[in-house]
């Protein structure tokens, strides 16, 4: 980028970017200027040439284990799928009415919720860009439907702004922005900025702030129809008589800033979480269920893994049948292991020191989900609200609005909690009714007429408390890739791991996809080194 007697390199730029807007701007430019990239998926593996008789156990029927037998069968190998719950579909699951759930600790929640209604506790969106799984849910016939992430019209709250009193996304972002757009606007003006600007670029600055900002033709942010347009009005535009809009006061600046809005703003920027993004048609569990339809053959379930060993003529894995615990053996040439690593730490593996330094030094986020029922969609029909997320600083991180049967009359579940970190240790600390109070009382701020009054019932998963996975997904450090990473993912003699522990795009079904996918195509072809 050339300026007059110096040059701007893309690294400068991308620093000035990152200063300004965070990490989530700087992802966002990096993509723009192809420095980053979707997620890696060019089709199915090509794993042609199996030797006959080849065997592979997989441990583990979520979906990086289904999605492996279901690969490595086509190929022709011989394969079986040991799954420690009486399900398939691993932390891809969700809550419907009847389930009964037993966490850690002995607490027994027996959900409550009406036909229809469910709690996705793990997974609950799906990314445009997540290619692998969209792939395989087209192949397998899962019905897709929009996830509304980004709703202007939700609130965002924080405990130190506005007296506690929620606001409105639209207006925060709009008065930062016009606020913003005005102080640069002046910056420039006072040529206040760096030299290698020209003045022709220092105008069309100003003509991008005007327009980005709402900003009036002496390059104020100022209340009007203009600012109005991205913020709101007191009076809508209408017909008639009395159609003309009045337009809305805007908001304190210091008090705005006090929210943190561009925090939230810059969240909608992250790139997983851009629109569009989907969600199965009935929870998220149909994509675990539309999975084990293909491999519901080879899979044992009810099998706890007790030992892994393995040596130069194969593997052979104990498992005890959770019913009756009687223990059996199986045995194959090769594994593909996708028991979470907080699970296989503790077992008798049978892996290399080196490998079980890298599955040991990797921990697991803390989050809980709560989903309430309540006995009408006053979101909808009190503050016109079709589904996205209001924003807090409180425990809670925030409440998702359903993002199916708009306009139906009768009950609805919403995400009442989303919480990690301290908030997601507080709650998973209490038990499943002190949770749903809990997130009641906080949750009540965004909507304080009607949460408690249209309350039905709710239910929670801890994640640190689920006694198959003890805890959501794979934290990884930039330390800990370093030193551990490619041990985690290199075969292990006759052993691979996958999941999304195994890859890049963490906590998400599409690094378990993906990385299941390249742990297969690597065991295939030591298995025709061999």
């Amino acid at each position: 980028m050339e300026r007059t007697g110096h040059k701007t390199t893309r690294r400068q730029l991308l620093s000035a970017i990152g200063m300004l807007g965070g990490t989530a701007a700087l992802y966002n430019m990096m993509t723009t200027l192809g420095h980053a990239a979707e997620t890696q998926f060019t089709g199915p593996p090509n794993l042609s040439g199996a030797r006959p008789g080849a065997s592979v156990i997989v441990l583990g029927a979520g979906l990086a284990g289904m999605v492996a037998a279901y690969e490595l069968t086509k190929a022709g190998y011989k394969v079986r799928v040991l799954e420690y719950q009486p399900r398939a579909g691993g932390r891809n699951w969700s809550l419907h009415g009847g389930d009964t759930y037993t966490e850690l600790g002995g607490a027994t929640q027996k959900v409550g919720f009406a036909n229809g209604n469910y709690l996705n506790p793990g997974p609950w969106r799906i990314p445009h860009h997540h290619r692998t799984l969209l792939h395989y849910c087209k192949s397998f016939g899962v019905a897709l439907e929009p996830f509304i992430q980004f709703n202007h019209n939700a609130y965002v709250h924080n405990t130190d702004a506005f007296g506690g009193k929620p606001q409105r996304f639209k207006a925060l972002a709009a008065d930062f922005e016009g606020n913003v757009a005005e102080l640069l606007g002046k910056a420039i003006d006072l040529k206040g900025l760096d030299a290698e600007v020209t003045a022709e670029d220092r105008d069309r600055l100003k003509e991008a702030l005007r327009n980005w900002g709402m900003l009036d033709h002496d390059m104020r942010y100022t209340k009007g129809l203009k600012s109005a347009s991205h913020r709101g009005y007191d009076r809508p535009p209408g017909g008639g008589v009395n159609g003309a809009p009045t337009p809305s006061d805007l908001l304190p600046f210091d008090e705005v800033l006090k929210t943190g809005i561009w925090n939230n703003m810059a969240f909608f920027m992250n790139h997983e979480f851009q629109t569009t993004m989907f969600q199965p048609v009935g929870g998220m569990d149909q994509i675990g269920k539309a999975f084990a339809k293909q491999v519901q053959a080879l899979i044992t379930h009810n099998a706890k893994v007790t030992k892994i060993s393995q040596d130069k003529k194969g593997v052979t894995v104990s498992y005890s049948d959770t019913g009756s615990g009687q223990i059996s053996e199986a045995k194959a040439d090769y594994c593909v292991c996708t028991i979470p690593l907080t699970v296989l730490s503790q077992l008798d593996n049978g892996l290399s020191p080196k490998m079980q330094a890298a599955v040991a030094a990797v921990p697991y986020s803390n989050s809980v989900k709560v989903g309430l029922e309540m006995k009408r969609r006053f979101w909808e029909e009190d503050a016109s609200i079709y589904g996205g997320h209001s924003f807090t600083n409180q425990g809670i991180s925030l409440i998702s609005y359903p993002n199916n049967n708009f306009f139906k009359d009768g009950p609805a579940v919403l995400l009442g909690a989303f919480a990690s970190g301290m908030g997601g240790y507080q709650l998973a600390g209490m038990t499943p009714e002190q949770r749903i109070e809990a997130v009641l009382e906080q949750g009540s701020v965004f909507h304080p007429e009607s949460y408690r009054k249209e309350f039905m019932n709710g239910a929670s998963v801890a994640w640190s408390r689920v006694p198959w996975a003890l805890g959501c997904c794979a934290r990884w450090t930039e330390e800990t890739r370093k030193e551990h990473y490619q041990t985690l993912v290199s075969m292990d003699d006759r052993i691979v791991l996958a999941g999304e522990h195994a890859s890049y795009v963490g906590c998400w079904m599409e690094g378990a996809l993906l990385s299941s996918l390249d742990a297969i195509s690597r065991l295939h072809k030591r298995a025709l080194e061999a």
